[in-house]
């Protein structure tokens, strides 16, 4: 598996349903990183918008791809573990690409002086805006989120290296998930380890659409309940219930006040509490 010390092979692995518009963006991160120990494996869930011609028409940079009928982003993402062979593994989405040219290698770097016993390391992740303009970074330090990772995803899993032993030690994703699949997994390791922070920004993620609708929040807050009752956690952390209070809320403030007035609203508080605007942006 490891082709040197120095130069560990880092698998890439996206999974696509429809995805024709943003998916050669995608690719192209990945075929023209400095980086060349990279394999990259695309999974697609049966795809009828061109997304199959895309696959052919990029296959010598693609290490292998299959496209059929999938259960989820999950199942897809196992299909991809079978057949990857990185000593790290990370995962996009067919909206999402590799930052610079060089990400890979930097990271590669780093991820060598990362110790033994750790298996998830992780940068930061910048978010886009639906025409690609960039937003702010995510991605704190563990120390700094160490104690909110219990509670809420606050990870950004379009940055997390796994080594590809964790899979080994842990399992698979649980597939009976549907949004939070990926803090269930990493909630198996990290409830009694640690992650290491390297402050690299690895992708950019694009925002908008439906998966930032309020009421979609309430459905990863609950999934993220769920994993936390399976893992031991069996009374929800403030954190966590504000965060779901505030999700109801917003809900219903989006209905009754619509959708423009209520994003400016929701700026207005973000920026009173030190943080960057979102809303507005997308």
């Amino acid at each position: 598996m490891n082709l040197t010390e120095s130069q560990p092979l880092l698998t890439v692995i996206v999974a696509v349903f429809n995805g024709a518009k943003t998916l050669q963006q995608c690719i192209d991160s990945v075929a023209h990183q400095t980086y060349e120990n990279i394999e990259l494996i695309i999974i697609d869930g049966g795809s009828q918008d061109g997304t199959v011609d895309l696959l052919k028409k990029n296959s010598e940079q693609i290490s292998y791809w299959v496209s059929e009928p999938d259960r989820g982003i999950y199942n897809a993402w196992n299909k991809a573990l079978a057949q990857a062979t990185g000593d790290w593994i990370c995962f996009l989405g067919a909206d999402d690409y590799l930052w610079n040219a060089d990400v890979m290698f930097k990271f590669a770097h780093s991820l060598n002086s990362v110790q033994p016993s750790m298996y998830v390391a992780y940068g930061q992740v910048m978010l886009l805006n639906d025409g690609g303009r960039n937003m702010y970074a995510v991605g704190e330090p563990w120390e700094n989120i160490n104690e909110r990772f219990y509670q809420v995803m606050c990870i950004p899993h379009q940055g997390v290296f796994h080594r590809h032993a964790l899979f080994e030690k842990v399992g698979d994703f649980d597939t009976s998930f549907r949004i939070a699949g990926d803090y269930e997994l990493l909630l198996r390791e990290l409830k009694k380890s640690k992650a290491t922070f390297i402050p690299i920004i690895v992708s950019g993620m694009r925002q908008g659409g439906i998966s930032n609708k309020p009421e979609n929040t309430i459905k990863t807050l609950q999934e993220i309940r769920r994993a936390q009752k399976m893992h031991g956690f069996k009374f929800p952390g403030r954190i966590w219930t504000l965060a779901y209070i505030r999700s109801y809320i917003r809900t219903w403030a989006w209905k009754i006040l619509g959708e423009r007035c209520m994003a400016r609203l929701l700026d207005t508080y973000r920026r009173a509490i030190g943080l960057p605007a979102y809303w507005t942006k997308l």
